[in-house]
């Protein structure tokens, strides 16, 4: 009888731990020898934006999220930078939370990576979430959204302004969504071109549409690989959050 006891105890801590591996949201994955952190949420998780607390400060960090969140019944799993901002940490373009437009769609030509059009927009509503172009964007239901560019993938196909041979390397991070609703989070641990940092969406990730956050001063937040990217204070801030236990 001990025996059998043993055995089923094994048997279940065996379980548990392949399920708690099998729940893991982020890992760390190689593509064309280069190093990626890769998180996923399915399209049915707790997606949300962070700018500005309830004092109208903005967070800045993934800390001060954390602590926010500290007031509730929900934590942080994973979290990284959410677009690009204003010396102010004000949004450069489209943001909306909570169903509050604080900034509006901004499809402007200029200079920089933001008007390299086509840009677009990573939104998240009642019960969908999607990257769009900037141009065929329909604020109607959406609950967060963040405006960045340029698009990193336009309907399967790589944005049309980036080379293979560019020598303009960053450390970049960016969204995409699957035709099936799965979204994918990316962070470079080394610098890539965008070229690079697009195909990984492209041809890895099988993603119809993608979206460039930032870069240089992407920074990622995951309970998984007990890291917490500090440095310069951010301004929009991604979180996937999960029910504290």
């Amino acid at each position: 009888m001990k025996i059998y006891r043993i055995i089923f105890l094994y048997l279940a801590m065996s379980v548990a731990l392949s399920a708690c591996q099998q729940a893991k949201s982020c890992t760390e994955i190689t593509f064309d020898g280069l190093p990626y952190t890769l998180c996923e949420a399915a399209q049915s998780s707790d997606i949300r934006l962070f700018l500005k607390d309830e004092t109208g400060e903005n967070y800045g960090s993934f800390d001060a999220v954390r602590t926010d969140l500290k007031k509730t019944d929900r934590k942080l799993r994973f979290a990284m930078n959410g677009g690009m901002y204003h010396d102010s940490r004000a949004p450069v373009g489209l943001y909306i939370e909570n169903g509050v437009q604080a900034a509006k769609l901004n499809t402007n030509e200029g200079p920089g990576n933001f008007h390299l059009l086509p840009n677009g927009v990573f939104w998240i509503g009642a019960d969908s979430s999607g990257v769009t172009a900037a141009n065929d964007f329909d604020a109607k239901g959406v609950i967060f959204a963040t405006q960045s560019g340029p698009m990193l993938v336009i309907e399967n196909a790589l944005h049309p302004a980036f080379r293979e041979d560019s020598t303009s390397l960053r450390i970049r991070n960016g969204v995409g969504q699957t035709a099936d609703g799965r979204v994918y989070f990316v962070k470079s641990e080394l610098p890539v071109n965008f070229h690079t940092f697009a195909r990984f969406f492209k041809d890895e990730l099988n993603t119809p549409n993608a979206l460039f956050l930032d870069g240089t001063v992407s920074k990622l937040y995951s309970d998984d690989l007990n890291r917490n990217d500090t440095g310069h204070d951010m301004g929009p801030i991604i979180g996937v959050l999960e029910a504290v236990p």
